[in-house]
């Protein structure tokens, strides 16, 4: 199930559970597997910025990608993250997960890559590192890796290196760097390759019109994210943009830097996916002030879906 260009739908970022005392729950892990499943997503990603990765050690990750990619076992393709400045750890990685069963790694650009130039240079020895079968997924997150690219230099960089096939989208503002990256294979010829967006699904209606095949992200309602992108398919954009509308409340607050994962993994929590909504240290933890907002939240949004008429 290797990842191609092809690739659509939601790829739901996967938490990562932890015990109260900040042990990976497993038991937490093989559940969450299943409502991510329950919910219709078509692939999910392990290691990404919000499952915590920077907080796992090297065994920690290992350890927890081989069961998860042991418990999906090839219902739905699995990207693992792996970006790391040091190149041979990012490699090894890649290798520990694609030996056992990943469909591709997501791959995020070091720091301090000032110019195209570097950036360029970078990239070429990931994927040399790599090697051509190891298919590649751009995280393209300037709001926390201080790096940005141009569209010019991502088509480039899909020009010249085939196991680049997706492009994880969360630029801010980045509607507009969608549209050329888009543009470069309509006008131009370029080859075209998968684009899932992130941020929370936050402009995800938006990004569908723009010609995005989907999402990449961690919203703990994925079944908003999987009606969003088969409403727009299927051509009914209002009805998108009204299921849509009926979550935003609850996506506005899960985006807010330093408190939208504990936000997400309490939700995780009451929806009975994970029994713990802990985040390992150093994390942030939520007041009983922000319990009653996600409960005030939580309960609108019910009111909301029932009167929708094509429900949730």
């Amino acid at each position: 199930m290797k990842l191609t260009v092809d690739a659509s739908g939601v790829f739901i970022i996967s938490a990562t559970p932890f015990t109260d005392t900040g042990a990976i729950d497993y038991d937490s892990a093989d559940r969450l597997v299943e409502f991510y499943l329950d919910k219709g997503v078509t692939g999910m990603t392990i290691l990404g910025m919000m499952g915590e990765a920077p907080k796992l050690s090297g065994e920690d990750s290992t350890a927890f990608l081989s069961h998860m990619l042991e418990r999906v076992a090839g219902r739905v393709p699995v990207i693992v993250g792996v970006s790391s400045p040091g190149i041979d750890n990012l490699a090894q990685l890649s290798h520990a997960a694609m030996d056992r069963g990943a469909a591709g790694v997501m791959v995020a650009p070091m720091r301090g890559l000032a110019t195209e130039d570097k950036h360029y240079g970078y990239f070429s020895q990931v994927f040399d590192a790599l090697g051509p079968d190891v298919p590649v997924c751009y995280q393209d997150f300037p709001l926390s890796t201080g790096v940005s690219i141009s569209a010019a230099l991502f088509n480039r960089l899909v020009q010249d290196f085939e196991q680049l096939v997706m492009l994880k989208h969360e630029d801010w503002p980045g509607l507009n760097k969608l549209t050329a990256v888009r543009a470069a294979a309509s006008e131009t010829g370029a080859r075209r390759v998968s684009i899932l967006c992130g941020n929370g699904g936050l402009f995800l209606p938006e990004e569908m019109l723009r010609g995005a095949d989907g999402a990449m992200t961690g919203f703990a309602f994925p079944e908003m994210l999987v009606g969003v992108v088969n409403l727009c398919k299927a051509g009914k954009v209002d009805e998108a943009s009204d299921l849509f509308d009926a979550y935003l409340p609850l996506i506005r607050l899960e985006q807010q830097p330093g408190a939208g994962l504990a936000i997400r993994k309490e939700i995780l929590k009451r929806r009975g996916a994970i029994s713990s909504a802990a985040t390992r240290r150093p994390g942030p933890k939520l007041t009983a002030e922000d319990l009653q907002d996600l409960d005030r939240l939580l309960a609108r949004l019910d009111t909301r879906l029932k009167d929708m008429p094509h429900g949730s």
